[in-house]
């Protein structure tokens, strides 16, 4: 590991806003602020059950993952045609920039739309075509990453992937998202090994609300490449083992947690105890519409309220490239950066 020199605690949060990263757990529909929605919900003539902005925003009181979910969905209902999916996309892009993130890998959830009678290429087009002009006008490498809903069928997950797979060429990977306790990974087993053979990256949450175990099937029946979440992993010290044997990719979600109440308080969260066991723990913003922050703010937030050092920020950041699905020479090229602004600071 790159030793790094102590840093004094009044620097650190510049640093954390100024280090290039990469945002491994992002969806994109969570991205989807307030004021966006009422534009969208306007201009599509569609009804949501707010008053306003301010209403909406003091909806977002959550005491578990369902109650998020139930107003999440209700937020992607404003989402109709190609533009919309491009604007949503774009307005997260600009911010990840801001906040120097330069590599993003992009979920979205397709039932979520074409449920509602949304064609598949308007959501892929649209949220493509944002990635496509982010690299040439913002700097941010951003791929997508296709979600099947585990409250759903394996079943729908399979006509999810039939109806994806003529714009392949436009997502890098599939994952597992949604209503985790009660819809074990296995019950996807079959479309996950669909997907494996037809050479795409596979990742799924795991360990958020739902036990080791569903960790365990993460890695051993789907085969994953990355666990999203996973903070529940150090309650099995065979799978914490596991994790970091096989250098296994954590994609944390700090604000998450505490706005989910998988943590008490942010100064309970076990972000530094996963690094500090070897893990290969990276910060992301999740939702962060409806989380209470984007990137950088999770690093400032969370280094506040644990004392992490510039030596774990640079283990997150670096984490971040290593366990991303960017090409070797990209993710070069970015530690190289992330090296400099080191040896800046």
């Amino acid at each position: 590991m790159t030793a790094i020199r102590p840093i004094p605690s009044d620097r650190l949060p510049a640093l954390l806003a100024a280090m290039p990263k990469a945002e491994l757990h992002i969806h994109i529909e969570g991205s989807l602020e307030p004021e966006l929605i009422f534009a969208l919900a306007q201009r599509n003539g569609v009804a949501i059950p707010y008053a306003s902005v301010e209403e909406l925003r003091k909806a977002y009181a959550f005491t578990n993952l369902q109650s998020f979910l139930d107003i999440y969905y209700a937020g992607a209902s404003v989402l109709l045609k190609e533009q919309d999916f491009y604007d949503m996309t774009w307005a997260y892009l600009e911010k990840a920039a801001a906040d120097n993130v330069v590599r993003s890998e992009i979920f979205f959830d397709p039932q979520t739309h074409t449920a509602r009678g949304v064609a598949m290429q308007t959501v892929i087009d649209g949220l493509h075509r944002a990635c496509t002009d982010a690299k040439a006008k913002l700097g941010v490498d951003a791929e997508l990453i296709l979600c099947f809903l585990r409250h759903l069928s394996e079943e729908d997950a399979f006509d999810t992937l039939e109806q994806a797979l003529p714009f392949k060429d436009k997502f890098i990977g599939v994952g597992l998202d949604s209503s985790e306790v009660g819809h074990p990974p296995e019950k996807f087993a079959r479309v996950f090994a669909k997907c494996r053979a037809l050479g795409l990256h596979l990742v799924a949450h795991a360990g958020e609300e739902g036990p080791p175990a569903y960790v365990w099937s993460a890695l051993d029946v789907l085969k994953v490449e990355r666990i999203d979440h996973g903070v529940q992993s150090p309650k099995d010290p065979e799978l914490v083992k596991r994790l970091a044997k096989d250098r296994i990719p954590l994609t944390v979600c700090p604000l998450s947690n505490l706005k989910l109440c998988v943590f008490p308080q942010l100064a309970d969260h076990n972000l530094k105890a996963l690094l500090d066991a070897g893990l290969v723990a990276t910060v992301n913003s999740d939702d962060p519409a409806y989380f209470g922050g984007y990137m950088n703010e999770n690093f400032l937030q969370t280094f506040a309220a644990t004392g992490m050092t510039a030596q774990h920020a640079y283990q997150l950041a670096r984490n971040s490239f290593e366990g991303s699905f960017a090409r070797e020479a990209d993710k070069r090229r970015y530690i190289e950066k992330l090296d400099a602004a080191f040896a800046a600071a």
